[in-house]
């Protein structure tokens, strides 16, 4: 459309050969979808550094159009902070970010991924596809974090490896009692949504208590379903109004497409239903309990099929996997900040509260940072990270899980002693803030190398403009428990995330 057309390519996608095999074929196979099913609409989405889906929607006839030449999309978007406001110079050169192509807010070019091709079940007149992002010159664009994502598992690839993750997903739902939607409420941020639980909370895995879910969780489920994710198990989780859903393990590319559309897919379903669900971690709502995102993940040997993290006997770890987890602890205070990108997911980062506070890995144990579950019969013997937040982007958390744990089979690093009793071991503490997770990055030559320092130093920069308007806007930040969480922090990502 109009980016690829001013750059006076006629065939965008052909010209800088964009697609493979399988994504010309799946293309065919959209259009016969879009014309079966009667839809009107596709809308096109790209994940942002936040992992939020921003995009457009197309009418169908236009659907010829662009899977030849793209779409357009504002280069600004990836120059903000999780408020909205641009925290670099858009109408400098290059942007703020020395970059051509980003200057001005210009046009970038969003490249639909035609596997990736849903209908959706909750507005079935509507298509739905992610797309990669390129500048006009068919150059891929360094800030696309799907981009990124590809790069770690084409160096898996080139390893002989492909990289398989199953998904453990914390969130709330509430139903909501005032959608804050007056004049005066509208902000940047606006006014999160007044709300009110859904059930009681401290009764784990209570089976009566799923009962009151149910209605919601059907919807759930026959919606997710249908979307064809790998869904597993609909938990009650032990806080007020608070659900764990997990998901069978999958391959490269897709558990981080995954999880992408599962925020979104959630989200619109339950406003939908009068219901607000929210992938923050720490709501500042009485008696609220954290949620987390738990990583289950394994390297598959690409030539043989077999999981190379299946133990010999006497051990719960085979040697890869040993060098993999080594990778994990050696890099985790840097990868805190991929895995938790916000001054709220910090608050979760307490002792015996089956989330982590330091850096240990244990055998099938919840209170460390990576839990390790194999055994010698045990086809699916993996390690569980338990230092995510639900609001990470999808592809920057698995993406720095397998960039150090490649980095530590390289360099076959050692993980060390399993802990039995982790909140008490004499190990290194995981960040206790933000702040302090980005220092760890911003000196991580692994990450630096895995991800280029142009991308580093731009995450870097986001995420500290976040910090600093944090502390303007919070005077007395410095007094405050460091455990409480602020109406600042309720504001910026109870909605958002």
């Amino acid at each position: 459309m109009g980016a690829a057309a001013a750059s006076g390519v006629t065939n965008f996608v052909d010209t800088f050969g964009l697609w493979t095999d399988a994504q010309r074929s799946a293309a065919v196979e959209v259009k016969k979808l879009v014309q079966q099913n009667g839809l009107g609409v596709v809308r096109l989405a790209a994940a942002d550094q936040h992992g939020i889906l921003r995009g457009k929607t197309v009418t169908t006839p236009e659907l010829d159009g662009v899977f030849r030449n793209g779409c357009t999309l504002v280069s600004s978007l990836l120059a903000k902070d999780t408020s909205g406001r641009s925290v670099f110079a858009v109408f400098t050169s290059g942007g703020g970010l020395n970059l051509r192509g980003m200057e001005g807010a210009a046009d970038l070019v969003m490249v639909p991924d035609p596997t990736t091709f849903k209908v959706l079940p909750w507005a079935p007149h509507s298509g739905w596809m992610l797309c990669d992002l390129y500048f006009g010159s068919g150059e891929a664009v360094p800030f696309s974090t799907r981009q990124l994502y590809r790069t770690a598992l084409r160096r898996a690839h080139d390893m002989g490896f492909d990289y398989v993750a199953g998904l453990e997903v914390e969130f709330h739902v509430f139903r909501v009692v005032d959608p804050k939607l007056a004049p005066a409420d509208s902000g940047q941020p606006g006014a999160p949504p007044e709300v009110s639980f859904l059930n009681h909370g401290y009764q784990l895995l209570a089976e009566e208590r799923y009962d009151v879910f149910d209605p919601l969780f059907e919807i759930l489920r026959r919606d997710l379903q249908a979307l064809g994710m790998p869904l597993r198990s609909l938990e009650v989780e032990i806080g007020p109004s608070q659900a764990e859903f997990t998901f069978a393990a999958t391959a490269n590319m897709e558990p981080a497409d995954t999880m992408v559309l599962l925020r979104s897919a959630v989200k619109q379903i339950c406003r939908r239903h009068g219901y607000h669900a929210t992938f923050m971690c720490r709501p500042k709502l009485p008696n609220i309990c954290s949620s987390g995102w738990h990583l289950h993940q394994s390297l598959r040997d690409r030539k043989t099929g077999v999981n190379t993290f299946i133990p010999a006997a006497g051990s719960p770890l085979s040697a890869l996997a040993a060098h993999y987890v080594g990778g994990l602890l050696a890099h985790a205070p840097a990868s805190a900040a991929f895995a938790t990108p916000t001054l709220n997911g910090y608050r979760r980062y307490r002792p015996f509260a089956l989330a982590p506070d330091r850096i240990t890995w244990g055998e099938d144990n919840r209170g460390a940072m990576v839990r390790v579950l194999g055994r010698p019969d045990d086809p699916i013997s993996r390690v569980e990270n338990r230092i995510g937040e639900p609001a990470a982007n999808p592809y920057l958390y698995l993406g720095s899980q397998l960039a150090a744990g490649l980095d530590g089979i390289a360099r076959r690093l050692d993980a060390g002693s399993p802990s039995d009793t982790p909140y008490e071991a004499n190990v290194a503490m995981l960040p206790r803030s933000l702040s302090e997770a980005l220092r760890a990055l911003k000196g991580d030559r692994g990450f630096r190398a895995a991800f280029g320092d142009r991308f580093v130093d731009y995450f870097v920069h986001i995420k500290e403009a976040e910090i600093a308007r944090f502390q303007r806007e919070v005077a007395d930040w410095k007094d405050r428990d460091p455990l409480e969480v602020t109406e600042w922090e309720h504001r910026e990502y109870f909605a958002l995330f």
